[in-house]
Formats: C-alpha cells, sequence, structure tokens
C-alpha cells in the first residue's frame, strides 16, 4: 500500500499497463500456446492445498487418511471446475449463454464463479465422505483449512489479468484498469487476497493449531464460511458489480456477490453456535490416537 501511495503520488495514479504489461495475463507460452497466470493459480492453489492437507490430517484424530485425501484431490478439482463454471452461468449471465450454449464450454475464455466452485467442491466432498462412510462435516472442517491456499491466489490471478477491478475512488492507491475506463479504481482483487486469503488462512489455522476446535464437527467450516461471507460481503462496496447484473444493485442496493454471500454467513453463524453440542468421541480413521 505505500508503494501505491508513493507512485501516486509521483504520476497521480498508477496505470495497470505500466505495472503488469500489457500482456499480464499470459504468464509464458509453450511451442506457441499460451499459460495463463488464471491457470497457474488454480494449480498452485490445489497443490499447496494437498501438502497443507497432508499436514492436518497427520495430526491425531484426523476424519481422513492419506488414501481419501488423495482421493479428494481428483474430485476437488473437477467441482471447482464444473462447479465455478456452471455456478458462473447460472448466477451471472444465463441469458448470454442461453443464446450460445456452446460458449459455456469454453473455460480458456474466462468466467467462473467461486460460490459455484464452493458448491462444487462441497458435492465433492458428500461424494467420497458417503462412499468412504466418513463425517461430512469434519471432513469439510479440514477442507476449509486449506481453501484459502485457493482464494488468495486466484485473487492475486485477477488482478494480474487485470479483471473485476474495484469501483471509482480518488484514493492514493488508486489503479487505473484501461479495460475499466480511464478513472483511478480501488485494487479490489488485493483486498480480497488479503481478506479471503491471508485473514481466513491465518484465523483457521490458529483455530486449528492452538485450540480443540477440530473436534467440534462444523467449526471450523463454520468460521471459513462466515470470514468469507463477511469479507466478500464487505469488499463489493469498493469493487464494480458485474455488468449484466447491475439490475440487482439498482433494484435492491446490493450487488449479486453480496446476496449470494448472504446464506454463507448465516449457515456459517449456525455451524459455529451448534459444533460444541456435535462433539463427541473422536476415533481417529488413520492413526492409534483417540480424542475424547
Amino acid at each position: 500500500m505505500f508503494l501505491f501511495a508513493t507512485l501516486a503520488e509521483a504520476t497521480q495514479y498508477l496505470n495497470f499497463h505500466d505495472l503488469m504489461g500489457e500482456h499480464s495475463e499470459v504468464a509464458f507460452s509453450v511451442f506457441g500456446w499460451p499459460i495463463r497466470w488464471y491457470a497457474l493459480a488454480y494449480l498452485a492453489g490445489i497443490f499447496l492445498g494437498y501438502w497443507y492437507l497432508l499436514k492436518l490430517i497427520a495430526q491425531p484424530g484426523a476424519p481422513m487418511a492419506r488414501r481419501h485425501a488423495d482421493d479428494m484431490i481428483f474430485y476437488a478439482m473437477l467441482g471447482i471446475i464444473l462447479g465455478g463454471r456452471l455456478g458462473y452461468v447460472l448466477f451471472y449471465n444465463l441469458e448470454s449463454y442461453l443464446k450460445q450454449p456452446v460458449e459455456i464450454f469454453k473455460l480458456w475464455d474466462g468466467g467462473m464463479s467461486l460460490h459455484g466452485g464452493v458448491l462444487g467442491v462441497l458435492a465433492a466432498i458428500w461424494y467420497v465422505t458417503r462412499k468412504e462412510k466418513l463425517s461430512f462435516l469434519r471432513f469439510c472442517d479440514y477442507i476449509a483449512c486449506v481453501i484459502p491456499f485457493g482464494l488468495f491466489l486466484g485473487r492475486l490471478a485477477n488482478f494480474v489479468n487485470g479483471e473485476l477491478w474495484g469501483r471509482v475512488t480518488a484514493v492514493p492507491w488508486a489503479i487505473i484498469f484501461p479495460r475499466g475506463g480511464l478513472e483511478p479504481r480501488h485494487p479490489s482483487q488485493l483486498y480480497e487476497a488479503g481478506l479471503e486469503g491471508i485473514v481466513m488462512m491465518a484465523v483457521l489455522a490458529f483455530f486449528f493449531w492452538r485450540t480443540d476446535a477440530r473436534y467440534k464437527p462444523g467449526f471450523l467450516v463454520g468460521l471459513a464460511s462466515l470470514i468469507y461471507g463477511l469479507s466478500r460481503f464487505t469488499v463489493e462496496f469498493f469493487r464494480e458489480p458485474d455488468v449484466q447484473r447491475q439490475w440487482v444493485v439498482d433494484a435492491t442496493g446490493l450487488s449479486m456477490g453480496q446476496w449470494l454471500t448472504v446464506p454463507m454467513i448465516v449457515i456459517g453463524l449456525w455451524l459455529i453456535a451448534t459444533a460444541k453440542r456435535r462433539r463427541q468421541r473422536v476415533e481417529p480413521v488413520a492413526g492409534p490416537d483417540a480424542v475424547a
């Protein structure tokens, strides 16, 4: 933020192309095929999350074994991609895709919904836990702890792509996004990266490693849902609403993104409030330790 303020004083407002270049969305090319930062962010988020999940399940009372984590990484990838894409189609651009259904399959053109991705991951967890007869809520608790990796990297990729910019503002660290016009705007992607990624990771890590929260089924996933919901709801006041859903803002005063976070906030509060009563003797799926 200090860097943004300093640059802003020198040039009034920082231009995105001066910071990231004109083709910032492409990381490198392989045989002429562009490899985009967004794709790399997805892959890095999934594999970092997998690495951290293995650290979590190595602790006493884990609700899954290594083989379950291995299965989950595959189904989670499917859930993120399919859920994220279908969520974007249904929540944000249904009218356009109904006119040209083939466009739904053009993932390389962008268009993913985080809310849809969450639903996709939940469907993957439901499938794995039902097949392996595991605790759905405790499984969700552990997966929730690794989600911030993907959120953080995904929002950084949004920034590098110069997309999902913020509303027009006069704050010193505002950035001019060429595709967003000539007005300086909030770098709302970075706000989201900080809140949904760094803050959520820190809070969940504290409760996992420093408290007995992981033995209260639903507490950690409820906390993650609450943090994300409040973070997204707040940042939406600084983020430019999607053009195709501007009518939602005009009619209600809130954006589509904010309305979609309301159920997450309510469910998160309920899971946290009721987690203690669900606590019981935890028999681990792997390892010798049980926790009362």
